[in-house]
């Protein structure tokens, strides 16, 4: 029987090579356990292995992930090849003539005591080649807490209050200059491969002047931040005002009645709508309560031209003093008139004046990869942000940046020891994040294809101290339970844990493409402050300048930012490193039952398919879950088909409408007040606001299917699973 060596890079051109990934290594495990049977066979004496021809991939400047091919780790060469035999391996050993008795014996005892010698002589040489050499720095220790640890232990909160400050050493310069020099940083840490990727995107800047809003009847011309327009005033605030503005608004003067809409909810417009015609006049609008891009989607629905946008001081954290401050927003290339303001409430015609420019401007990507050993065709993905291109969005950039590379600082000290994770983890600092998630959106449509396959969780770091209260966790359904039991890991040698609920509820950051578009599950972890109230959702859609949110007022001591570097790293290597992924498809079914529940979405259809994925997830949960408990259970091929199945529980549940501002993975609810989901509780609005039931029924249907698809792939899963068993046996 004889083997012919396959090898992973001779593909035709411009094929994957992840795409035969599971058959290659399948392939290469039924090759391995036929070998082994050969060997045992009769007359099979000996047999050697050709020189492993390696295929080196040079450094490319493209974007794109490094998509060398995977090989499994039986071999340099990837699947086995049986070989001629060598003569000059092997002695040979041929048979004398028959001699005298005598002759024999002393042959004999001259063979044993020959072959005595050499075996003393290799133990002295193995003892002590294993007592004095190093072992090799590839050698993988076994992944466990204790390796967590040791990890995590390196992370300290001056070492990231040092950080930070060194950060924000950095001139404002352009996003490109800012993300060189993270880079550099970076890779001072020991991170092997780290890019900068850049883009030309349009950006909606500040123009030369200010916005202002003027009263009609007075003429009295006000900045945005309430005060009066002067030339004093221009001069001590002139950053301030330029910034504040709603980016992508639409440009130019109107001139209407002012409407006061409250929060701008369904309740607020039909109100609003009995009593007045509201078309081409501009609301005076607070923020809050829900999505920014949701209440202006409704606004231009019922008529209105404009938007005057305000914060209610009510609303604002008691340890924060914004209430008199200017704020920037994005609509994220929204067309809706809008500007950001503070103006007196009554009937009022005034004239808003929109100066802001739209040009074109580069901003970077840092994207860092450490490589995994195991499965490095699988990636987890840790983000933070940078801000290079205004002053506004405070100093949390820099918080988020020195708390990911303190954890990347950690990691390398450990691989430099030999250690590495099994999975691959990519760090990335996006930019042009206060403008809509540009970075991450435009650097994941590039990868798409690659991240749909391979992204098994994102982590993020957005805004990881925006307050000083209370701990907030949130997480996809099947990460709840990882998040949870992370909280209790970390605080293992402190006196004081967390203990904080996890939610799966929509976040503002870069995490939006990964979630809506690819379904990867993810967590995130940050400080807030108590809300005030229940329109203080949502209230961080709003960037405030610089000066306004010291982070060192926030935590002088920076023990906060080194508990959600620990919660974070935590979190990151049991995904990156478990056998199997510790995701909880049970968690998910019980979401999904949950947000079916209340008289307004009492659909008989719904619920049955509903218990049906509840009992398909316990199966599933019982039955396949085995071997995250149970290294017997550990098939290599068997693990990898759970954990492919694993990594895309959530992709079932990504619908195709959503309406602006609302997640498309119903799985995220709007809020913790809101228990249902969203794409359901927005059409019920609509059908109060447009006495038309035909948006329920569209949402109706692609909940319905979206939680079918998902039964139905658990199901196709538990299948697969038999079938390959049941072939096995």
């Amino acid at each position: 029987m004889a083997y012919h060596k396959v090898n992973a890079d001779q593909r035709p051109q411009g094929h994957s090579p992840y795409l035969d990934n599971d058959e290659l290594q399948a392939t290469a495990l039924e090759l391995e356990w036929d070998m082994e049977k050969e060997l045992e066979e009769p007359g099979f004496d000996h047999f050697r292995l050709d020189g492993a021809v390696q295929h080196h991939l040079g450094n490319s400047q493209s974007p794109d992930l490094d998509l060398e091919p995977i090989q499994p780790s039986s071999s340099p060469k990837g699947r086995f090849q049986r070989l001629q035999e060598d003569p000059d391996y092997v002695s040979h050993y041929t048979r004398q003539a028959p001699k005298s008795n005598r002759c024999r014996f002393f042959q004999i005892l001259k063979v044993f005591c020959t072959a005595l010698i050499l075996f003393i002589f290799g133990i002295v040489i193995g003892y002590y080649a294993r007592k004095k050499c190093p072992s090799s720095p590839t050698s993988q220790e076994p992944n466990n807490p204790h390796i967590y640890r040791e990890i995590l232990k390196e992370i300290k909160a001056e070492n990231i209050q040092q950080i930070y400050r060194d950060l924000l050493q950095f001139p404002r310069e352009d996003d490109v200059d800012i993300a060189m020099k993270i880079l550099v940083q970076w890779s001072s840490q020991g991170l092997e491969d780290v890019r900068l990727v850049n883009y030309s995107v349009l950006l909606d800047l500040p123009g030369s002047s200010s916005n202002t809003v003027t009263l009609k009847n007075s003429g009295e011309c006000f900045y945005p931040s309430g005060q009066q327009c002067n030339r004093e005033t221009k001069m001590l605030h002139s950053q301030d005002l330029l910034y504040s503005y709603a980016a992508y608004s639409a440009k130019g003067t109107l001139e209407a009645e002012l409407v006061d809409i409250q929060y701008g909810t369904v309740e607020d417009l039909i109100r609003i709508q009995a009593i007045t015609n509201v078309t081409k006049k501009i609301a005076l609008l607070k923020l809050g309560q829900s999505p920014l891009l949701y209440k202006l989607s409704l606004l231009e629905d019922a008529g209105f031209g404009g938007v005057l946008l305000y914060v209610d001081p009510c609303d604002l954290p008691k340890t924060t003093d914004l209430a008199d401050k200017a704020f920037m927003v994005s609509l994220n290339g929204g067309g809706d008139p809008s500007t950001p303001g503070y103006a007196s409430i009554g009937k009022k015609i005034i004239s808003l004046n929109i100066q802001s420019v739209t040009t074109y401007k580069t901003i970077s990507n840092v994207i860092g990869y450490l490589k995994g050993t195991v499965f490095p065709d699988r990636y987890v993905i840790i983000g933070s942000h940078h801000n290079g291109l205004n002053t506004y969005g405070g100093q949390e950039w820099a918080s988020s940046t020195a708390v990911i590379t303190a954890f990347i600082q950690a990691l390398m000290l450990k691989v430099k020891r030999g250690w590495r994770p099994d999975r691959t983890i990519v760090f990335c600092s996006w930019g042009g994040t206060s403008f809509g998630n540009i970075g991450s959106y435009e650097w994941a449509e590039d990868l798409k294809r690659v991240l749909q396959r391979n992204v098994v969780a994102y982590v993020s770091l957005h805004n990881p101290v925006r307050g000083n209260s209370t701990l907030h966790p949130v997480a996809s359904p099947s990460l709840q339970q990882l998040a949870a039991e992370s909280q209790s890991f970390s605080c293992v040698e402190k006196t004081r844990c967390p203990g904080s609920n996890v939610t799966s509820v929509q976040i503002q950051g870069d995490s939006d493409y990964f979630i809506n578009h690819l379904g990867v599950p993810a967590t995130q972890f940050s400080y807030e402050d108590i809300k005030t109230s229940e329109n203080s959702s949502f209230l961080s859609e709003a960037l405030f300048p610089v000066h306004t949110t010291k982070t060192e007022e926030l935590d002088p001591s920076f023990s906060l930012h080194e508990t959600i570097a620990k919660l974070t790293g935590q979190v990151t290597l049991q995904i990156a490193n478990e056998p199997v992924l510790p995701f909880n498809a049970l968690d998910i079914a019980l979401e999904v039952q949950n947000s079916l529940k209340g008289d307004e979405v009492d659909i008989p259809q719904l619920l049955a398919v509903a218990s049906r994925l509840r009992d398909t997830a316990e199966l599933f949960q019982s039955d396949e879950m085995r071997p995250a408990n149970d290294p017997k259970e550990r098939a290599p091929i068997r693990v990898r088909m759970l954990n492919d199945v694993l990594q895309s529980l959530e992709k079932s549940f990504l619908v195709h409408r959503a309406p602006p501002g609302l997640y498309r993975n119903i799985l995220y609810r709007l809020d913790e007040r809101t228990s249902q989901f969203s794409v359901l509780l927005e059409a019920l609005e609509h059908c109060k606001l447009h006495q038309s039931n035909e948006t329920v029924q569209a949402a109706l249907s692609e909940v319905l299917n979206s939680i079918n698809s998902a039964q139905v792939y658990f199901k196709a899963g538990l299948d697969v699973f038999e079938t390959t068993l049941a072939g096995k046996k």
